[in-house]
């Protein structure tokens, strides 16, 4: 599954659609992870299950965020670093991603494990839902260890020419989670704990999967052995830092799911209360599905984009981010109008119609879907300023998607509509990014034009 791809000749369409396709299989069968989780627990377990997992991911999101970073990062200066035949500088700053995302998670996850309940009551979760939130926490956390190999990883095998075999690295963790989950949860009957782990296996087996090919079959992004002295200590830190400096909007956008899971519980438990709670869950859990697409988007014309930077072709830099704008908005266009005309089909798969959570879901789903079209945009807009090294918009726009406009959305919304108020909340933020995107486009013309 190990391919030669021309990133500075072959036509840019057909380019795209070499990435794009497997990546964004790859990218969907994550969402079944997820999604799988949601389906076996509210249908397992109950629809206080599925709000107790909501609580659990937000800060989960955090560490997605920092895999995301690293691996935007390294890959953007790699792919420069290979543009310029500079082939050990490239193997050296992927593996220097990778030890770094594995000593942040080692040391975050200790932290969450250090005291469970506080760390859940810490999140929101009320006496109800404490022992589920708990429980999932224990049992999937140290599956993040693993997970932020993948994560970062999966970056360094598109651009090694490998983007079917990324693919599979997320499929085969996506069809493992869906057996594991239904094992765990009927048959074993172990519940929550279940659940969690099934996951955690799930993402550990990508993690394996990913390192494996990197360390013994990679074309020319190989592991390579890091000395650690005094002499490697600092020029390790100052290209980790310059990766983080690059990928840090990736972080960033991940961060802002944590912060919609975060202070939409808040706000749910406020007005509506536990079943609130659980219905915006059933709204979070296709959340990642909006997050992917847009991702597999960015990630697809990221190599692409930021190779033929490297080489100084424009020409190729602008036609490959106009695919990906019109693949955005085309795609946004059709899942929005999927979940607009569909809410009770989309609800049902999760938990029972009749229950009130499911009540709630059904009328919100929706309003929470005008969201969508400027989610994906956005992502995509954001992830061309990383691969072309320009941080400072890619953060701001990073930054005005997540607290500097959800935020406030969440809190004042509610005020003006009411429970659609909760509901439009990202939908509002993510517009307002969209505008201040295309007001910057307008702005400085072609000298930053995203298209």
């Amino acid at each position: 599954m190990t391919q030669s791809i021309d990133l500075g000749k072959t036509p840019v369409g057909r380019l795209f659609s070499q990435y794009f396709i497997p990546t964004l299989l790859g990218m969907l069968s994550l969402c079944v992870v997820t999604a799988a989780d949601g389906v076996f627990v509210g249908r397992g377990i109950g629809s206080q299950a599925v709000a107790a997992v909501n609580i659990v991911w937000a800060p989960m999101m955090v560490m997605i965020g920092v895999g995301l970073m690293l691996g935007i990062g390294c890959s953007v200066v790699a792919s420069i670093y290979m543009a310029q035949n500079e082939v050990e500088k490239a193997r050296r700053n992927v593996t220097y991603a990778l030890i770094t995302g594995t000593v942040i998670v080692l040391l975050y996850v200790a932290a969450m494990l250090v005291s469970p309940s506080a760390t859940c009551y810490l999140l929101g979760s009320s006496d109800t839902l404490l022992d589920l939130a708990v429980d999932y926490l224990v049992f999937f956390t140290p599956g993040l260890v693993l997970n932020i190999w993948s994560l970062i990883g999966l970056f360094i095998v598109r651009l090694d020419g490998s983007p079917r075999l990324a693919m599979w690295c997320n499929v085969i963790p996506g069809l493992l989670n869906i057996l594991l989950d239904y094992l765990f949860i009927f048959p074993c009957g172990w519940g929550m704990r279940g659940a969690a782990a099934a996951t955690g296996i799930s993402v550990t087996v990508g993690g394996l999967m990913t390192v494996i090919y990197l360390a013994r079959y990679a074309r020319v992004l190989r592991l390579i052995k890091v000395p650690v002295n005094a002499s490697t200590i600092l020029p390790m830190i100052k290209s980790v830092g310059y990766q983080m400096r690059i990928g840090v909007s990736a972080f960033l956008g991940e961060s802002t799911m944590a912060m919609l899971m975060f202070v939409g519980n808040l706000v749910f438990m406020h007005y509506l209360g536990d079943a609130g709670v659980a219905a915006f869950g059933v709204a979070c859990y296709y959340c990642p599905f909006f997050f992917m697409v847009g991702n597999a988007i960015a990630q697809s014309a990221q190599p692409i984009i930021s190779y033929n930077y490297g080489l100084g072709d424009n020409v190729r830099v602008a036609a490959t981010e106009r695919v990906a704008i019109c693949t955005a908005l085309s795609l946004g266009v059709v899942i929005m109008l999927g979940f607009m005309l569909f809410p009770t089909q989309m609800v049902s798969l999760f938990i029972g119609t009749d229950s009130l959570a499911a009540r709630y879901a059904i009328e919100g789903l929706p309003w929470f879907a005008t969201c969508v079209i400027f989610f994906i945009f956005n992502l995509t807009a954001i992830g061309y300023y990383q691969s072309v090294e320009r941080v400072a918009p890619s953060v701001w726009f990073a930054l005005l998607r997540g607290c500097l406009l959800l935020v406030p959305s969440f809190v004042l919304l509610p005020m003006v509509a009411g429970v659609h108020g909760i509901w439009l909340a990202v939908g509002v933020s993510e517009l307002l990014t969209t505008l201040a995107i295309v007001t910057y486009y307008v702005m400085h013309g072609r000298k930053t034009a995203v298209a």
